[in-house]
């Protein structure tokens, strides 16, 4: 891959409405889950894949380095500041977020650096997946406008550098041991703190079961999540020749920064 290009729109969130992910209380519930997780998962990204910088010996890969930060610096910002949107809206995310924060950090320091690369390259993979659904499966389409173009940016940019940690692992350890240690690792952190992050926002939205089952059988068939990102992702990550770039999905990345006027990075 070329050197992604880091990106910084500063889009203004603050007319976004409570219920942005098409007007659905247990939809929004969900995406605001996993979005509350970024800020802090982003940091971790970058912590991640620094740690081993200085070993990289490939000078195009040490500049996609550089980038792969950057971009995932104004991920982070942009999703802190979505957070303070989520407080506005009386959600109070505060005692979650200083426990997963907390939890997350604990478990980092302790796991052994090429563990952590590891999780990370495992992380993108499923980020570039859930990318891929939001623009393929037309998903962000639903959104208010703000929400659509938060996320439609930061989809964009998770594909064009999808294959970045996962190259820094493969300089580091290439075993197939590690990879898929990671990936457990990956699946166990970002699926229990999503589960736990939307379980205590849809707590506030006093849906009841009832309710959530009932919202969430509206949107069933526009995006089934577990099965599109967790089963998939996990499918095409233990084969033995996987790279994250026999997932050809770079033209809806290149689609999108061309309709905003933006460069796409393309294949060396």
């Amino acid at each position: 891959m070329a050197i992604p290009i880091p990106r910084d729109p500063a889009i203004d969130l603050s007319t976004v409405p409570r219920h942005w992910f098409a007007g659905n209380a247990a939809g929004t519930a969900i995406a605001n889950g996993v979005n509350m997780l970024f800020p802090h998962g982003e940091r971790f990204f970058v912590r991640s894949v620094h740690h081993y910088f200085d070993k990289l010996t490939d000078p195009v890969l040490r500049e996609q380095a550089r980038a792969f930060f950057k971009q995932e610096g104004h991920h982070a910002r942009a999703h802190d500041d979505l957070n303070n949107v989520i407080r506005s809206h009386g959600f109070a995310i505060d005692e979650f977020l200083e426990a997963y924060q907390k939890i997350a950090r604990w478990i980092e320091d302790r796991m052994p650096a090429k563990l952590n690369l590891a999780g990370t390259a495992a992380s993108e993979h499923f980020t570039a997946i859930l990318a891929d659904g939001a623009f393929a499966r037309g998903i962000l389409d639903t959104l208010h406008p703000k929400m659509q173009e938060l996320l439609s940016w930061h989809a964009a940019e998770e594909i064009e550098h999808k294959a970045v940690a996962f190259d820094v692992l493969r300089q580091v350890d290439p075993s197939y041991a590690v990879r898929v240690a990671g990936l457990a690792y990956a699946t166990i952190m970002l699926g229990g703190f999503w589960f736990a992050a939307t379980t205590v926002l849809l707590r506030q939205e006093k849906l009841g079961w009832r309710g959530t089952l009932r919202e969430l059988g509206k949107m069933r068939r526009e995006d089934p999540i577990i099965r599109r990102v967790f089963l998939r992702g996990i499918r095409q990550y233990l084969r033995r020749d996987f790279h994250p770039r026999d997932n050809d999905n770079e033209h809806l990345a290149r689609e999108w920064f061309a309709a905003h006027g933006m460069a796409f990075t393309e294949a060396a």
